[in-house]
């Protein structure tokens, strides 16, 4: 149980840190201001993970590898960690380190999946509550490019968009393909 406990304590950390790192690659990517409070508060919180890497990791174009590498990282380390408590026999280090990047990978692919289900809804929440309040610009922001083609396939009814329950709906098959991918790829990582 304590274990248990643990382990849901370092997925917490780790994911929340994850999650803010993700935020920060959008928000670059799609050129969002980070002068906003939810801007100064993903900056105070990942420079300590960022700015170590910025001066070795290039940016690709619009992406910021800098950003990415450590949630990818973290990701990565988590999986180890959840193995070392889960009493795995860890074997030679090249293959293990292999299968911990591999699992980080797809646990960082999930994570972003994640955040924008989280996103989307958070927007069409604040979209009838308080479609002014100062999170709603970055967080249209980074909804809209994902909207958008559902937005063309079905135009509002009556007023009401519906499209982010087609995004939603697209979120959870894309989560159920990438569990069942991930299971057979750790099987075959860690027989």
């Amino acid at each position: 149980m304590l274990l248990d406990i643990l382990s849901m304590i370092l997925s917490a950390v780790f994911g929340f840190f994850t999650m803010l790192l993700l935020v920060r690659t959008a928000m670059r990517f799609m050129r969002i201001s980070f002068v906003s409070q939810l801007g100064q508060f993903v900056l105070a919180t990942t420079n300590w993970a960022v700015l170590p890497f910025q001066k070795i990791v290039p940016s690709i174009g619009k992406l910021d590898l800098s950003a990415l590498l450590p949630a990818w990282l973290l990701q990565a380390l988590l999986a180890l960690l959840l193995a070392l408590l889960g009493g795995h026999s860890l074997g030679q280090p090249l293959p293990l380190m292999t299968g911990v990047l591999i699992i980080g990978a797809f646990e960082l692919l999930r994570s972003a999946l994640y955040l924008l289900l989280g996103v989307v809804l958070l927007g069409a929440i604040l979209s009838w509550v308080n479609p002014y309040s100062p999170f709603a610009g970055p967080i249209n922001a980074l909804t809209r490019p994902f909207l958008a083609p559902f937005r063309r396939i079905l135009p509002p009814i009556s007023g009401v968009d519906l499209s982010p329950l087609l995004l939603l709906l697209v979120l959870q098959i894309l989560l159920y393909m990438l569990n069942n991918l991930q299971g057979g790829v750790a099987r075959l990582l860690f027989v």
